[in-house]
């Protein structure tokens, strides 16, 4: 992409793990335009989380190399540099009541990132009413702390804090996976509008397709620390391509995401097992219908499909592709 906000070049994260290595994050590779909001999904210990917080340098990368509006960052961030980059990139979490500061109030909590950026008293006042309003929550939460509001009203501060000062690119790591379905939908509007009004650039971290169908551009697929596939997000949804996405699109509640192509995880185990980075050949082969010998010696690469616009590591893509009938 020659308008690439982010690339991550074999991005690595790996924890020692008694004489091994856990490979949380191996190798991953993508880039992400202004404006995009790329989904990442993936089961519960797939990496996708820590590789939300390798970009906003709240972990350390073992490898690779991170480059954020055309600047490459430093695999260690110091505090100041955080504090610096804050106004180009925010990032949402998953619980939002330990996102937040319990002795400040929620008008404290929005001007924080905003006074980082040295504005006016005026200034700060001004964009914290906005944005409450802009929120859904409106001036008399101003003065309210944290323990004060339901699950869906901190996220909703939560989503403010993030987009209040014009960031290039906001992380949402699982930003509704904890509220209620009902709730969900309402955040995910917000975020909606919000994107859609500012261009701002989304990570969308989840392992929920569903609420990707109608915000994002593009999915990243993700399995023990790999990137498996790579494609638009309609087109993912409705012809996936890699036997573990359509694997997660089987395993979805509701029938119309994939459902002609989604094949059964036949009684499987839902634990995952550990990434190390001594694994040799492809690390789904264990839960693959398709696996060949070769798949478990050699391990895949992203190759670019032939029928899709979808990169794709699986080896036996090709035979995917032509029906999978043999």
């Amino acid at each position: 992409m020659s308008d690439s906000l982010l690339r991550l070049s074999s991005l690595s994260c790996h924890f020692s793990h008694g004489r091994e290595q856990l490979a949380a994050v191996d190798g991953v590779s993508l880039e992400l335009a202004a404006g995009e909001v790329l989904g990442l999904v993936g089961e519960s210990g797939s990496g996708k989380s820590t590789l939300g917080r390798l970009i906003a340098g709240l972990e350390t990368p073992s490898s690779g190399e991170i480059v954020f509006a055309g600047q490459r960052l430093p695999p260690r961030r110091s505090a100041r540099a955080l504090r610096a980059q804050a106004g180009q990139l925010q990032m949402i979490f998953q619980d939002s009541y330990a996102s937040l500061n319990p002795r400040m109030t929620i008008a404290a909590s929005l001007a924080e990132p905003l006074q980082a950026l040295g504005l006016s008293g005026a200034e700060v006042r001004a964009k914290v009413q906005t944005w409450l309003q802009r929120a859904g929550l409106g001036e008399a939460f101003a003065e309210r702390y944290p323990h004060q509001l339901s699950g869906g009203q901190r996220q909703r501060v939560g989503v403010a804090r993030a987009f209040i000062s014009e960031p290039k690119l906001v992380i949402c790591d699982e930003a509704v996976s904890a509220l209620d379905v009902s709730v969900q939908a309402q955040i995910i509007q917000l975020l909606r509008d919000i994107q859609r009004d500012s261009a701002t650039a989304m990570i969308f971290i989840t392992h929920d397709l569903a609420v990707l169908g109608s915000l994002a551009d593009r999915i990243a697929v993700m399995y023990l620390g790999e990137l498996l596939e790579l494609a638009p997000c309609r087109q993912l949804l409705e012809r996936p391509l890699h036997p573990y996405t359509r694997q997660l699109l089987a395993a979805h509640p509701e029938p119309e995401l994939g459902a002609p192509l989604a094949l059964a995880t036949r009684g499987q185990s839902s634990e995952l097992p550990l990434a190390l980075s001594s694994d040799v050949g492809c690390r789904f082969a264990g839960r693959c219908p398709y696996v060949q010998p070769a798949c478990r010696r050699q391990p895949p690469w992203l190759q670019a499909s032939q029928s899709a616009d979808a990169l794709v590591a699986c080896h036996r893509l090709a035979w995917i592709e032509g029906g999978a009938k043999d």
